[in-house]
């Protein structure tokens, strides 16, 4: 009755039927009996273990693939051996996690209820890489995400490959340990020829960047991982090296079941290259629809003017844009210049600062830019098309293929039909997806971020990086400061970011994806090491490119826009490497010697007036011995009587003073202690520090907290550069809430030069501490707000004078009234001076605050 009329019958519970229970135990015994299931996969959670009984911790299993058989061959003459992907099992396939990602799309898909899938840029997370798949007949296995090439052009930065490999490596050993999955986890890690080069050379490329040193640190550290793997240990994980034939029996096994064969064909699929149209190193024909080209080294002796013109009008467009009218940045270009150590005694008439031909070099820039964009224009307008395509044609340089490619993408933009032979559809923009890819194979990584940001294209890490950076409270701008910088302070999703970047950096494709490689940096360093990062809650990506293009003109001995692409030049992991040591607040230094890994290290250097005392004396000699000198060379000229000698003896007057230096300080052993402590010392270091930790936004710690009670000292509030913080926000805002220190920073980020910002952070943290310092109740000016500028310059003051009553440095500008080139009128050398000790900057705030606040 039920059947044929369904819902006829009254329904009435059964209660239990034991019948029913057992039947279902037994079915299940027989599955665990027969091997069908295993205990894990009834019980995921390890309930049935006892609370006190450990489960031993299981070994990430490692799988080796070489891609060739040269890889293999090199491999196994440093004693690891490995099987090359041709030479698996027939029921074993290897592809990557982009697969397994059109995979996954088809979870969840119905047509009927108009239901998508899983959305197919969504990252594969590492676990799901993690494990062998049964898909047909077959058992899969997938690399993990970060090995896929088309990912960014980080990968192809073997050191930061390196660096991932460890750290994923740990995370799946703890993740996969503490959850208690069955079976043991395994990686399948593929290495390409490319991973194990030594002889990459790129085409005009500064040789400081790209050496040999370089490309055999990159094969080494690759060979070091591997051989770390083969011992069964790697950053902090177990694990042990095979084959994948030997690890089937151990490994957890999933099942990807569909009903039609679809699936499979994406094996077939899956291996096809890109077409390429751009020629090639060595002679081919192209065995694709785009034809066949044919090639000849290069075209600058056939073409000598008309490349000189495509290459100068691309190389202005590979530099970052400089912001020469914001004050701020002018300010930081300043550090570019080398200070004169005082050991070097120089004619009167050379003494004019290093700084004034770096600032009229950027004045001059600014200045001439309409002219610049005048000749860019006739330049453009006067090349032919047809000349470009017969250039590119028979090119097979990269640099050269890449400017001309770029020249056109300026001339005629990104959708035009280059034709080139004679085949429609070769645009412009394909052109250059194909020089981003050969960019990134020879890690010439000027042009991967050139035409990277061409494309607009997004690195997979940087929504992850800013969300590791916001939720650690350290907001982030991006963009060129005080002209259109933007702010990020809440999560985005890779829509929302890429929205973003395009605003800020719409003028700049080289800022574009340079400012994404700096968050990505900063979202793993304040995962590994959030100490950097105390006290600062505003990144400032533009400062941050500004900082570190200013050091390499100082490392370099550059201009800005030398120096800005060089920048471009530097690898992913040397740029990294160069953020710690500005976030570390170690001094950036070449370094030179065969075994360096990288191109920078750091190096500690005393600084500042710290050995004051033996400046004043070295000085004080050095002055006697210059004027006897000037008397000895005006004694010489009026014998001579002739304009040739004094002018040859003025050129030489100052240069030979330091051999009778050296001499002494080979005479005596305490002379000798004396030069090498002064080889330790160095100018300016200070200063730079000031400058860097200025565009850092970096304060002491607690100061928020601690200048929340110094403004609850002064009723009318303090001001700093003219903006008042007054008495009303410590009654809206409690000690230690961020909304305080925001605001804070807010003000303080309206100083524009950032060594002058940093001493105004000196003063403010030794305002919290005046009654320690008075033993009393300082006597708080009453009727007005308290401005911070005045401490600041009366400390100044102190410093000038008492400086000119010892003689030192100090003599030669602010102490003989003479101005000097310091940021609102403070003495360049007090800049210098390090803050603590007895002729530190601390020393004179603290007189200085106890003249203005002490009780009468």
């Amino acid at each position: 009755m039920e059947r044929q009329k369904h819902g006829s019958q009254d329904r009435v519970p059964g209660g239990t039927i034991p019948f029913l229970w057992a039947q279902s135990l037994y079915v299940l015994c027989c599955l665990l009996h027969d091997r069908y299931l295993t205990p894990a996969e009834l019980d995921p959670l390890s309930r049935r273990l006892l609370a006190t009984e450990k489960r031993p911790p299981c070994e990430v299993q490692v799988v080796i693939l070489a891609e060739g058989q040269n890889v293999k061959e090199e491999l196994l003459r440093n004693e690891i051996e490995v099987q090359m992907i041709s030479e698996l099992e027939t029921k074993y396939a290897v592809l990557p996690a982009s697969v397994f990602a059109k995979i996954l799309q088809r979870v969840g898909q119905s047509t009927k209820l108009n239901l998508s899938g899983r959305p197919a840029d969504r990252d594969v997370q590492l676990l799901s890489t993690s494990r062998l798949y049964h898909v047909g007949n077959k058992l899969v296995a997938f690399t993990p995400q970060f090995m896929d090439v088309r990912r960014s052009h980080l990968v192809y930065d073997i050191r930061v490959l390196m660096d991932e490999w460890s750290s994923e490596l740990y995370y799946i050993y703890n993740s996969w340990n503490s959850v208690s999955i069955s079976g043991r986890p395994l990686v399948v890690l593929v290495i390409s020829d490319n991973m194990l080069q030594t002889d990459t050379v790129v085409e005009d490329t500064p040789r400081s960047f790209i050496t040999d040193i370089t490309q055999k640190s990159q094969k080494s550290a690759v060979l070091g991982a591997l051989k770390k793997i083969k011992n069964g240990y790697i950053g902090g994980a177990r694990v042990v090296m095979g084959n994948i034939s030997d690890f089937s029996s151990t490994t957890s096994v999933s099942k990807l079941e569909f009903q039609d064969g679809s699936v499979e064909q994406l094996f077939t699929t899956n291996g096809e290259a890109q077409p390429r149209s751009l020629p090639r190193e060595t002679p081919y024909e192209l065995g694709t629809p785009r034809g066949t080209l044919r090639r000849s080294d290069s075209v600058r002796g056939r073409w000598f003017k008309q490349f000189n013109t495509v290459q100068a009008a691309s190389m202005r467009h590979r530099s970052i844009v400089l912001d020469s009218n914001d004050a701020d940045l002018l300010k930081l270009r300043l550090a570019n210049a080398t200070v004169k150590k005082i050991m070097e005694p120089t004619v009167e008439e050379e003494e004019a600062p290093q700084h004034t031909h770096l600032l009229s070099s950027y004045h001059t820039d600014s200045i001439g830019e309409n002219s610049k964009e005048r000749l860019q224009h006739s330049q453009l307008e006067e090349m032919e098309v047809a000349d470009l395509i017969t250039m590119l044609a028979e090119t097979t340089l990269l640099d050269e293929q890449a400017s001309i490619i770029h020249f056109l993408w300026l001339k005629l933009g990104p959708n035009f039909d280059t034709k080139l032979a004679n085949i429609a559809g070769v645009t412009v923009r394909i052109l250059i997806e194909e020089v981003y890819i050969k960019a990134c194979e020879s890690r010439d990584w000027s042009w991967a971020r050139l035409t990277a940001g061409l494309l607009k294209k997004q690195l997979d890490e940087l929504e992850k990086a800013v969300t590791h950076l916001l939720v650690r409270q350290k907001q982030i701008t991006v963009g060129m400061p005080s002209k259109n910088e933007e702010a990020i302070t809440i999560p985005k999703n890779k829509e929302e970011l890429l929205q973003i970047f395009t605003r800020c950096y719409s003028e700049d494709p080289n800022s574009f994806i340079l400012a994404q490689e700096l968050i990505v940096s900063l979202g793993s360093l304040v995962r590994t090491d959030p100490r950097l990062f105390v006290e600062m809650f505003r990144l400032r990506i533009g400062l941050i490119i500004q900082v570190l293009a200013s050091e390499l003109a100082r490392l370099r001995n550059l201009n800005a826009e030398a120096a800005s692409q060089h920048l471009l030049s530097v690898s992913p992991f040397e740029l990294k490497s160069m953020l710690l040591s500005l976030l570390s607040g170690r001094l950036l230094e070449e370094s030179a010697g065969p075994g360096t890994e990288n191109e920078f290290g750091v190096k500690g250097l005393r600084t500042g007036i710290g050995s004051f005392r033996k400046q004043i004396e070295e000085r004080k000699s050095m002055r006697e011995r210059a004027k006897s000198m000037r008397a000895r060379l005006r004694s010489s000229e009026n014998l001579v009587g002739k304009k040739m000698a004094s002018s040859s003896a003025s050129k030489l007057s100052f240069a030979s003073l330091t051999a009778p230096t050296v001499a002494n300080a080979e005479e005596s052993p305490s002379d000798s202690e004396d030069s090498l402590a002064g080889e330790e010392f160095q100018f300016g270091i200070w200063l730079r520090h000031r400058r860097i930790d200025g565009a850092l936004n970096r304060v002491p710690s607690n100061f928020y907290a601690n200048l929340w009670d110094t403004v609850r000292m002064f009723p009318h509030g303090i001001s700093v550069d003219g903006i008042i913080l007054s008495y009303g926000l410590t009654q809206e805002m409690t000690r230690n809430e961020i909304k305080f220190a925001l605001q804070v920073e807010q003000v303080l980020n309206q100083i524009a030069e950032p060594e002058y910002r940093e001493l105004i952070v000196e003063v403010l943290t030794l305002l919290g501490k005046l009654r320690l310092l008075l033993m009393a109740d300082p006597q708080i000016p009453d009727g007005r707000p308290f401005e911070v500028e005045y401490v600041l310059q009366h400390a100044n003051r102190i410093f000038v004078e008492h400086n000119a009553e010892m003689g030192t440095i100090v003599l030669e500008c602010c102490g003989s009234g003479i101005g000097c080139d310091g940021a609102r009128g403070i003495c360049r050398h007090f800049y210098d001076t390090a803050p603590a000790g007895e002729f530190g900057t601390v020393h004179y705030i603290i007189r200085a605050a106890m003249d203005i606040f002490a009780p009468s």
